[in-house]
């Protein structure tokens, strides 16, 4: 499967040319409420083909969009998150940024090292998400997608989190801890807020984390862990944007659809999420 198929030219999907590579990862190993992250990235894949070409005046396929053969997620899972890294690693070598697709959250971990290691310098991610991800382990997992976010905190990387609504004691100290900047869904929703700005002193390169129940289940309910009280679909797009201006995006990925059958919403709303962020990353920030 292909991301776009049906709107892309030969030129467009060739892989030595592309500025965008999408790289599906169906993994579904540490899912502690609802199931079905195993069939996300297919699942958007699959929508996409419904897009239009066009987003915003623009089109950001045009830049070549070239989409890899999922990764190999089976066995334990730091042999996963190294054949991730591996994958985002080479995208950025080859100076494409990398378009992940979930699958779980726990993902993350594998591809922004991916990214840090091309880059060779740590990334400050910014987080779209309903949930902190910082605990230091769940359900005795360390690789859990619970804790992806204090995995990454711990190696270094700085953190902005947008759209936050459920969270422990653990995670607020975390917070402290890691100098995690934050503004969460009750700030934003109730103050109709559709812009960020990061820290000065935050890393130019940047790694996107779009968890999609960030958004509010209303919009897309086809998450394993919806929470209500999320962000609107354009003013999370309006959070990144604006979040990513002066900086450069160095990654992204998009994680957390568990399709349902019969709900075709929540898969396009998914696929359209991506081909924003897609167009985001390649500079329109306008």
């Amino acid at each position: 499967m292909i991301f776009l198929d049906s709107e892309l030219t030969a030129a467009e999907r060739a892989a030595e040319t592309a500025r965008l590579r999408v790289i599906p990862v169906p993994l579904e190993r540490t899912v502690s409420y609802g199931a079905g992250t195993a069939r996300g990235p297919e699942a958007i894949i699959a929508a996409s083909d419904e897009l239009e070409r066009v987003w915003r005046g623009g089109e950001p396929c045009a830049s070549g969009i070239h989409t890899e053969a999922p990764v190999d997620v089976s066995g334990p899972l730091p042999e996963v998150m190294a054949r991730i890294a591996a994958r985002t690693a080479a995208a950025v070598r080859a100076g494409a940024l990398p378009v992940t697709l979930g699958g779980e959250h726990s993902l993350s971990y594998g591809a922004v090292l991916g990214v840090a290691e091309a880059l060779g310098a740590p990334v400050g991610i910014l987080q779209i998400d309903a949930h902190a991800d910082l605990r230091r382990a769940y359900q005795g997992e360390p690789h859990s997608h619970a804790s992806v976010m204090q995995l990454l905190a711990g190696r270094g990387h700085r953190l902005a989190q947008y759209g936050v609504r459920a969270f422990s004691r653990e995670e607020a100290e975390a917070r402290r801890a890691h100098a995690v900047h934050h503004v969460d869904a009750e700030a934003l929703v109730t103050g109709g807020i559709m812009a960020a700005e990061l820290p000065a002193d935050f890393p130019e390169q940047v790694y996107v984390s779009f968890d999609l129940d960030g958004l509010d289940p209303a919009i897309l309910p086809a998450t394993g862990t919806p929470v209500p009280g999320g962000l609107g679909f354009y003013q999370a797009l309006g959070l990144v944007r604006s979040a990513l201006r002066g900086r450069v995006c160095a990654g992204l990925d998009v994680v957390e659809l568990a399709p349902r059958e019969g709900d075709t919403v929540s898969d396009f709303t998914a696929a359209q999420v991506t081909y924003a962020l897609m167009a985001i990353a390649l500079g329109e920030r306008d």
